[in-house]
């Protein structure tokens, strides 16, 4: 027995591997699993045309065998096997098998899918193990092989005696040290849970004996041992949707993704085409604790032939959709070397896309067809929809904008911009808005008052990046949004608005010594939009009075500040007595300018900078 090195290019990756490549060491059994998995397919597909192979399909399987007392894990399958030939240039040279060269040959066969590269993903366990033995007999060959190796040295084969074809890979586990326990693979509950996790719908039954003790009537005690099936084996993703109930759908999204609530809705999906894949997604009924944080982990689990490559392939969903639930499972992603991280490929790129606009097309579904599921949806997610608006300056507008709810004046419940349009009156030419802290204090603000009065549907854009969002959309339907506390914004007719012009243009000098009161105030006018209220405030140019509260609340440090106009009302009596005053007592009108500036910020809800003075003037008008 001649001990053989491995080949230097081979050796660098070895250890590449071992130490850079795999980022969690529970995938070494998903790599063994696989490769076993592999075996098995081609031994199956020589059946199919070799009458020799007496093997049914239900006889073949996968066991795994732990020895506690001798520190083993055994991964034993009855697939095809090897030859001694075979073992070196498999094993002797990383990522060099005949698993590629198969699928290559017989991809037109359906029933037979290779995972991967035997020779790349078989070193994986060398993270674990510091001895591996392999113990082969190849289909129709008398003889049978021991492959051994410390993963440094280099590795033996030698003849060895094995009654049946298959291939049995036994891992002595590297000692425990201080910060590492190699024993944990010595449980039997902790080997199901990783076959569970990764392997799971690998078609091939995947046991492992079991122990029981039975006692009988007499109190002698026996011991019973059977196999157990560790894998589901059939995913449910890959059978027919009409064979799958709806509580099977929701028993395994609360099995899978440890949600106590049942979902939205569930879309079980196969597509064929450029791609091909399977997908199973939901859509929660509720966001989880940490969704609107950095920690949450955006991503759908991805699968190749019903392995688990990836728990969370954040690639496969746009920031918006990243509420979806649930997985892929395709034959045509190109993976790495570890099967840990994809290649940035087109099939990718190509799922993604289709997924994207499959929750799409899913949500408008909902929103048509049962309107309070939609809501209870919006309630949990609406923001990030609103959000992926306005992060990508609306570039993602034509995806989302329909899916939109904002509350409307009318009876304060929520419609799409799409019925706001068709609800319109006639001649209107814009989609009127008004922000606040709440739909009430939106309701009472002076403002809105002049357009509810002559029924004009407004927006009460309540959330803090509902603004935000709607600057970002620019218009709907050929229809621009406007603020209805825009000093521009009026429902004046050319007549209304020409003789309003002509009483600024006379009251300009009150204004400018109305204005000299008010450090922060732009300029002061009068309004024709307001009803009962006395005074507002509005703003010009693009940053409202409510974007400027927001956005001096966040962390940055950093303050905007509005162009605020002071509107008082020329059809109030507060407008003659302040012509009265700008005539007879110019002090006491800065007093009252004071007064009506602060009476509008609060009706705004912003703040009073100097509350002092303010109740001191108060104080002094009514004590005289």
């Amino acid at each position: 027995m001649t001990k053989k090195q491995f080949r230097a290019e081979s050796k660098k990756l070895l250890d590449l591997m071992i130490n850079s490549v795999y980022t969690n060491r529970d995938i070494f059994l998903r790599e063994l699993v696989s490769n076993a998995s592999d075996a098995i397919d081609k031994l199956y597909y020589k059946s199919l045309t070799d009458e020799s192979v007496n093997l049914d399909k239900d006889e073949f399987k996968i066991k795994i065998e732990l020895d506690k007392e001798n520190r083993t894990i055994k991964i034993l399958d009855n697939g095809i096997g090897m030859t001694e030939e075979e073992l070196d240039e498999n094993l002797g040279v990383i990522a060099k098998s005949g698993s590629s060269l198969f699928k290559e040959m017989n991809e037109k066969n359906k029933d037979v899918n290779i995972i991967g590269q035997f020779g790349v993903g078989f070193y994986s366990a060398f993270m674990v193990a510091k001895e591996i033995q392999v113990l082969s007999k190849s289909f129709g060959n008398d003889e049978a092989y021991l492959w051994v190796s410390d993963g440094d040295s280099g590795y033996t084969i030698k003849k060895a005696d094995k009654d049946t074809v298959g291939t049995e890979i036994t891992l002595i586990l590297k000692d425990n040290t201080d910060t590492e326990n190699y024993d944990e693979y010595l449980e039997s509950r902790r080997i199901e849970g990783i076959v569970k996790k990764y392997s799971d719908y690998v078609k091939y039954p995947i046991v492992m004996d079991e122990v029981e003790t039975k006692t009988d009537d007499e109190d002698n005690s026996s011991i019973e041992t059977t196999e157990k099936t560790l894998n589901s084996m059939i995913p449910i993703w890959k059978k027919s949707s009409d064979e799958v109930t709806e509580e099977e759908y929701n028993a395994y999204y609360s099995d899978k993704f440890y949600d106590y609530e049942k979902p939205i809705k569930t879309v079980h999906s196969k597509i064929e085409g450029q791609v091909s894949y399977n997908s199973l997604l939901f859509i929660p009924s509720h966001a989880p604790y940490d969704y609107y944080t950095k920690e949450f982990e955006k991503g759908l689990q991805l699968y190749s032939n019903g392995v688990l490559i990836m728990d969370k392939c954040a690639d496969l969903l746009p920031d918006y959709f990243s509420f979806i639930k649930g997985l892929v499972d395709s034959e045509d992603i190109s993976l790495n070397l570890s099967r840990e991280v994809l290649q940035q490929d087109r099939q990718l790129k190509l799922i993604a896309k289709s997924i994207e606009k499959k929750i799409k097309s899913t949500l408008e579904e909902i929103l048509e067809d049962n309107r309070e599921d939609y809501e209870k949806f919006f309630d949990a997610f609406g923001m990030q929809l609103k959000y992926g608006i306005y992060s990508s300056y609306g570039m993602n507008k034509d995806t989302l904008k329909d899916l939109l709810l904002f509350y409307s004046s009318k009876d304060k419940k929520r419609v799409t911009l799409k019925e706001y349009i068709s609800n319109m009156k006639e001649g209107q030419d814009k989609i009127y808005y008004a922000c606040g802290e709440s739909l009430d204090k939106i309701d009472m603000l002076p403002n809105v008052e002049r357009f509810k009065d002559k029924e004009y549907e407004v927006l009460y854009l309540v959330d803090y990046v509902d603004e935000f969002t709607i600057q970002a959309l620019m218009e709907y339907e050929g229809k621009k949004f406007a603020n209805v506390a825009s000093e521009d914004v009026s429902l004046d007719s050319p007549e209304e608005k020409e003789a309003l012009d002509k009483k600024n243009e006379e009251a300009k000098d009150m204004f400018s010594l109305m204005k000299e009161a008010l450090a922060d105030v732009k300029s002061v006018k009068y309004t024709n939009k307001l009803k009962n209220h006395p005074v507002c405030l509005s703003t010009e140019g693009a940053i409202s009075l409510e974007m400027q509260k927001i956005m001096n609340s966040m962390p940055t440090g950093e303050e905007v500040k509005a162009d605020i106009v002071l509107e008082i009302n020329e059809n109030h009596p507060i407008a003659d007595k302040l012509k009265n005053l700008y005539e007879n007592d110019k002090e006491m009108l800065a007093d009252y300018t004071k007064i009506l500036y602060n009476q509008a910020r609060l009706i705004e809800g912003l703040s009073v900078e100097n509350p002092t003075e303010l109740t001191n003037l108060i104080c002094d008008l009514m004590s005289k």
